[in-house]
This record gives C-alpha cells, structure tokens and sequence, in this order.
C-alpha cells in the first residue's frame, strides 16, 4: 500500500487517514495536512544581496518536492525526462515570509485534484523546526508524452496511485 511508503520526515503517527474525504469534481474537501514533505537545504547562493533567500529559489523548491513526491509514489524513476509524464503548465507562489540562510526547511506537497490530463499541486514551504509557513503556492501539471510532444489523458496507474495516497476519488 502506497500510505506505508509516506517519507520518514514525519511520524506515520502524525497522520489521520480516517474517515472517507469528500470530494467535488475532483477536489478533496476534506483534505488533510500535507502527507509528504522534502527537505530543502538553503544553500548559499539561494541568497540575494538582502540576504535572504531569493524569490526565484521558491518555485525551485517547489519543484524539488514535486519530482520527489512522484518519485516517492514510484511515478517516476529519475532516469530520463523523457519518461517523467507531465509538463508544467502554471505555477503561482504566495510569499509570507523570508527565508535565511541558516534556517531549515521543508516543503509540503499534495495533490488537490486530478483531472482528465492534468493535475493540480499545492505546496507550503514550512520553517522545518517551528512550521512556521514561509510560502505557499500552487502548479498545474498538464500528462505529456514527449516523445509524441502531446498532452494525453492522466495515466490510469498515476490516478490510482495519487488518488490512494491522497484520498483523492
């Protein structure tokens, strides 16, 4: 079962996978805290000349805990972009506050819906220690074959997968 392969960041203990969620048109109502979370090392050239970390960095976070969330689902096993499934096609940060140099971070992702070909991620950069929610933000990914350079619907294995993790109809 997918739940029993959540990363080792944070206690399986922490998580409440109870009752049945509600859903709306693929949208999960009910939809718990973030089930995964990546760790991110601020690294010294993330910073800008304010010295914090700078606003472009976010949305690489971001990506770093979406190819680790699909990786952690076994969608994705790293070796070729060709095979990575979809292409992003929006993506919007939300900053709350700045991140420094020496603080830990983590990033929280979810799947909020699944759609025909695409499919929605929310995210929370968090101060590891405090949970302090530094940003927050939201990507569309569209299912792509590169090979064939054209959108193809949501591969049954990825809504299956997703849709378990998740709690997701």
């Amino acid at each position: 079962m997918l739940r029993n392969k959540l990363p080792m960041l944070f206690p399986a203990s922490d998580i409440d996978l109870g009752n049945e969620a509600r859903t709306i048109n693929g949208y999960n109502l009910d939809m718990p805290e973030y089930r995964f979370y990546h760790p991110i090392e601020v690294r010294y050239g993330d910073l800008d000349p304010q010295g914090h970390v700078n606003n472009a960095q976010f949305m690489t976070y971001m990506e770093q805990a979406r190819v680790n969330y699909i990786r952690n689902l076994e969608l994705w096993d790293g070796s070729s972009f060709l095979h990575i499934g979809f292409i992003l096609a929006e993506a919007r940060v939300t900053f709350l506050s700045p991140i420094l140099f020496t603080q830990q971070v983590r990033v929280g992702v979810r799947v909020s819906r699944l759609g025909n070909k695409s499919l929605d991620m929310e995210y929370r950069i968090e101060d590891a220690q405090s949970g302090q929610e530094l940003a927050r933000g939201l990507s569309v990914q569209v299912s792509y074959d590169y090979r064939l350079a054209k959108t193809i619907p949501l591969p049954d294995h990825w809504r299956q997968a997703i849709g378990e993790f998740e709690d997701l109809d």
